[in-house]
């Protein structure tokens, strides 16, 4: 008995495994790959989580294959925004909020706080009501049973972590396969026009108004703030390196990982505008809810068809709202500088999505406007990351070359740019090309 209770975990044995490939008594190739991966993939589910379904739907069945250039874009940025944040971590041993929280003003901090808060509570109010949806339309029960049924699971999948890193990213990882296994199916099943397709990831285009406004929430589907903070946190103690060699090896193998698990995120969120514009576009263009997808997918392609969708978006409820949750606790932690009980982080994120669903709000209009709201979060992390990666002070020899600091800030100010167009055309402003 006393055996099997000193036999070292999961997450004891990785991180065992994963010294010995930093110091040399191991050799790398693919084991050691996955050794390292996990941050990567946990961080990879707030790009596939029902926001994105609900933003893709309505651009695809709206737009056809004319957005998803918009999807290629946003997933580029998010591929660099999640490196930098999962550098932070692994070279300073602090994440993002922590940071921000010793290095600003007590008024900054405060005002960076809030407004990450309100995204967080965004993302958790779409993560959370699509997966209830899922649940509610497959077993035909009420919105509210499928919420609750869906915080009850979250939360169970959230007690695993107190047996380590390891089983959480496992669990989000096989959910992750989930999702794009059934897109996979649903583009064998979908009569997809491949040459729009082609023409569509590569010519940017805006058609009109409504355009930019799916647009905007594209990219606040897929360029996450909550994201950014919690691939810091991910990565700050996971796997230690003693030294400037130790980190650099780290690095390369979180720089491959973050290509590999945001590539199948960005591979899904074109399947899913896709699919939307193979089965929709022509026939009802009009979709513009999950509900109406669902029930349109059936008779359209088949129930197998219907089936698939309600499976991917029921694993990317689940999973992305165990990621919100973790990321929102770790957001309030860092900030505030105290330990947050993890059920009370679950209790406060799920608030906001009863009451939308206690309003008769549509929660498909509120899964697409929590999108936005999440795109105009977006600058302050992504500001936030650009100056700390970017400073010496902080980050020694691994602080960002000038070339990069370019880019960063190049895409930080086109997510800006689109944000005040988005609230420039709220306010009546009739702008050239989009009135």
């Amino acid at each position: 008995m006393a055996d099997a209770i000193m036999k070292p975990t999961m997450s004891e044995r990785v991180a065992r495994d994963i010294g010995d490939i930093l110091s040399g008594r191991r050799k790398g190739g693919l084991r050691a790959a996955l050794l390292f991966a996990g941050p990567a993939v946990i961080a990879s589910i707030a790009y596939m989580d029902p926001g994105n379904f609900a933003t893709n739907i309505q651009a695809g069945s709206k737009y056809g294959y004319r957005l998803l250039w918009v999807v290629l874009l946003a997933n580029m940025i998010a591929m660099l925004f999640q490196a930098l944040s999962a550098k932070l971590g692994i070279v300073t041993g602090r994440n993002l909020a922590e940071l921000c929280r010793t290095h600003y003003p007590p008024a900054v901090v405060l005002a960076m706080w809030s407004v990450s808060e309100i995204a967080a509570m965004a993302t958790d109010l779409a993560e959370f009501l699509g997966g209830a949806i899922g649940l509610a339309l497959l077993f035909k029960l009420p919105l509210m049973t499928g919420m609750v049924i869906t915080g009850v699971v979250t939360y169970a999948i959230l007690m695993v972590e107190r047996k380590g890193f390891r089983p959480l990213e496992l669990i989000i990882g096989a959910l992750i396969g989930l999702i794009a296994l059934s897109y996979l199916v649903e583009l064998f099943i979908a009569p997809v026009d491949w040459p729009s397709v082609a023409l569509g990831t590569v010519l940017p285009r805006l058609p009109d108004a409504a355009a930019l406004t799916i647009a905007v929430g594209i990219i606040g589907a897929t360029v996450m703030p909550h994201a950014l903070f919690l691939h810091s946190g991910l990565t700050q103690a996971r796997a230690p390196g003693a030294d400037d060699p130790q980190r650099r090896k780290i690095l390369r193998f979180s720089n491959r990982e973050v290509i590999i698990a945001l590539a199948v995120a960005g591979l899904v969120n074109m399947a899913m505008v896709i699919m939307a514009a193979s089965a929709f576009h022509d026939k009802n263009s009009d979709i513009a809810t999950i509900e109406t997808a669902y029930h349109t997918l059936g008779p359209l392609l088949g129930r197998g068809a219907a089936g698939f969708f309600l499976l991917a978006l029921i694993a990317s409820g689940i999973s992305s709202s165990v990621v919100g949750t973790l990321a929102g606790q770790l957001i309030m932690q860092g900030f505030t500088g105290f330990q947050i009980p993890v059920w009370f982080r679950r209790l406060v994120t799920m608030i906001p999505a009863f009451i939308v669903a206690g309003l008769g709000i549509d929660p498909t209009d509120a899964l697409v406007y929590s999108q936005v709201v999440l795109s105009l979060a977006l600058p302050v992390p992504m500001v936030a990351l650009i100056l700390f990666t970017g400073r010496r002070d902080v980050m020694g020899s691994f602080a960002n070359s000038g070339r990069v600091q370019a880019v960063a800030f190049a895409s930080a100010a086109g997510v800006l740019g689109l944000n005040i167009i988005l609230i420039l055309q709220t306010f009546g402003v009739v702008l050239p090309g989009l009135g």
